[in-house]
């Protein structure tokens, strides 16, 4: 995982490598590349539930997905996306400590070929759950989807 700016410390939370960060999220490719393009979005502060959230995190969030969304159409062409805070695995444990995060879904109706990879979305419009088996991809892969990701971003923002 690469180095971040948080408040908090999230060590022993695979959360993928760093795409950009915001004053109040850091964007990551997540480590499952099921889908391409896979992200998860961190909150760098204490919070676990979305009741928590400030009004100013909740509107740097809305940029994100407007920011994330734009450019994965223009990287890789997804028909839609799903969006979750899913934080189940935090109360797997005696102690849950669980951190806001967003897990941004790209769906894809057509296989993506990209690198020499074919990424292919086997549960497109239907409710059935995505693969357990995380889907790793080699890290120069993984470089290049994030290299696409940032080229695509709208607008310019200097924290990328």
């Amino acid at each position: 995982m690469m180095k971040n700016s948080y408040d908090i410390d999230l060590k022993g939370r695979n959360y993928g490598d760093l795409i950009f960060e915001t004053e109040y999220w850091t964007i990551f490719l997540a480590p499952n590349q099921s889908n391409i393009g896979t992200c998860v979005i961190v909150l760098k502060r204490r919070c676990g539930t979305l009741k928590g959230l400030k009004g100013e995190e909740w509107l740097d969030f809305g940029k994100i997905v407007k920011k994330l969304e734009c450019s994965l159409e223009s990287a890789f062409k997804p028909v839609m996306f799903n969006w979750g805070a899913l934080m189940n695995a935090d109360y797997l444990v005696e102690n849950p400590d669980p951190h806001m995060h967003w897990h941004l879904i790209p769906r894809y109706k057509e296989k993506i070929q990209f690198q020499g990879l074919i990424f292919e979305d086997r549960y497109f419009g239907s409710m059935e759950p995505r693969p357990i088996k995380i889907r790793e991809v080699p890290e120069n892969v993984r470089e290049k989807i994030i290299e696409k990701i940032r080229e695509n971003i709208k607008g310019t923002d200097s924290t990328i």
